[in-house]
């Protein structure tokens, strides 16, 4: 048998080790794509929070002295609630905090993580701008 001169290619070990890496990155890359995946399903949630955050802030501005009155759907201008919308929005609701100051609730679906967010509006005071308190079990999450 002849020999041939500069044989080209990949040795068996090689190619496995190769294998061995590609194996490890993806094990290291799915879970984190997994739940990038979540947070940006749930980013829908807050978006449609949006509409509601404004109506509220609407209303405060012509209620300030009665905060209580911005805390019903359907009633001075807040927005409806919000069902299920899609595969990520379970709902968004409006409703009032101990301290009858107005809280929005948005919830997601499984495919959305199934977090709460939540924005609880500041006692509104004359000429100062609004501000509102996030919270929700999307904070500890870091989805939101």
């Amino acid at each position: 048998m002849k020999k041939r001169k500069n044989q080209a290619g990949f040795t068996l070990i090689e190619l496995m080790i190769v294998i061995a890496i590609i194996g490890i990155l993806a094990a290291v890359a799915m879970p984190m794509y997994s739940n990038y995946t979540t947070r940006a399903a749930f980013a829908d949630v807050v978006n449609a929070t949006g509409p509601t955050k404004l109506s509220v802030a609407l209303c405060l501005q012509a209620n300030i002295a009665t905060p209580a009155n911005c805390g019903a759907q359907n009633v001075n201008g807040i927005a409806p609630d919000i069902g299920a919308i899609g595969n990520n929005i379970l709902s968004v609701t409006t409703g009032l905090t101990a301290a009858n100051l107005p809280i929005i609730t948005g919830t997601g679906t499984a495919a959305a993580g199934g977090f709460t967010y939540t924005l609880t509006a500041a006692a509104p005071a004359a000429n100062t701008p609004l501000t509102w308190t996030i919270g929700g079990t999307c904070v500890n999450a870091g989805a939101c």
